[in-house]
């Protein structure tokens, strides 16, 4: 079982982000990195002219790089981004908006949780059309998991295992409106909230998490206990994205069960100790409701 750190997926500091990516480098147990802006075109120019840096710190120290793409196009200017980020022969890019696949068909590239691969049609297709590995919506249960990796087994299958759940990304920014400032002017107020801004019912009760146009679980996914299920189904990697706790303490845990260092409950209970009073879940996997979380064994 490989490891993949995805984007960071928050308006961070470009200083804050660039050492997260250097820590990675230096001290992460991950086999893939991937490495770009998401969320919002907005924010890329603020890190833009340390990519290329970061890009060769991760390769010298043995990653894999994938240049991850915007997963929503909406502005002229966002479609050329995706065209010059296509043209890109070394690192692959990870495909987020259909938008990329004009550009790359026919040459290897990667796909991201945020295209829909709900059959195995649609991922023979995306195989056909150059795709060489493809992150799974986090969103499918496991029989859906087993269909597709029965039936296209040259393609590599990744799975969400660790971070807020990508719930719905909007053309309107939450963080803007609520700062009572429009999309245009948005003063990047995301930024205030490095892990998401927390969202809550009106009876006070812990609901989602809001970052700028994007909408996130308000817990975090944390598949450590199915590990050894994943990889007996054929899974090739699985994906932690990036949050404000101790990353390359989480990369380890999963790192240590995926070798069979730790066992799967150790491995939860490590992850209890790094994130604190994050509440985990895994509710998709098992056909249930997202936020459940379901214990591969009792206490």
């Amino acid at each position: 079982m490989k490891l993949t750190l995805g984007p960071v997926l928050y308006n961070w500091e470009p200083s804050i982000w660039r050492d997260f990516y250097y820590r990675v480098a230096d001290e992460m147990p991950v086999d893939t990195v991937c490495v770009g802006e998401v969320v919002c075109s907005k924010r890329l120019p603020f890190f833009q002219d340390v990519v290329p840096e970061v890009v060769e710190r991760l390769m010298r120290a043995g990653k894999e790089v994938l240049l991850s793409s915007l997963a929503l196009v909406t502005l002229e200017r966002e479609r050329k981004q995706i065209a010059s980020l296509a043209k890109e022969a070394d690192p692959l890019v990870e495909v987020n908006d259909v938008t990329a696949l004009v550009y790359l068909a026919g040459r290897p590239h990667a796909i991201g949780p945020y295209v829909n691969v709900y059959n195995e049609g649609t991922l023979a297709w995306l195989g056909r059309n150059g795709a060489r590995q493809v992150c799974l919506p986090p969103e499918l249960p496991v029989s859906s998991i087993s269909a597709l990796a029965t039936a296209c087994p040259d393609v590599a299958l990744e799975v969400w295992a660790f971070g807020r759940l990508p719930l719905a990304i909007s053309a309107r920014c939450y963080h803007a409106r609520l700062h009572k400032l429009t999309k245009d002017n948005c003063q990047f107020v995301c930024g205030k909230d490095p892990d998401g801004l927390p969202v809550d019912t009106l009876d006070g009760q812990r609901f989602l998490a809001v970052n700028g146009v994007q909408t996130l679980s308000t817990t975090y996914a944390n598949l450590i206990e199915n590990i050894p299920d994943l990889a007996a189904l054929g899974i090739a990697s699985c994906r932690l994205s990036p949050q404000t706790c101790d990353m390359v303490a989480v990369a380890a845990a999963f790192r240590d069960v995926a070798d069979g260092r730790l066992s799967p409950e150790e491995g939860r209970r490590a992850l209890s100790e790094i994130c604190g009073e994050i509440p985990f879940s895994n509710g998709f996997l098992f056909g249930k409701a997202g936020v459940d979380y379901r214990a591969r064994s009792p206490e």
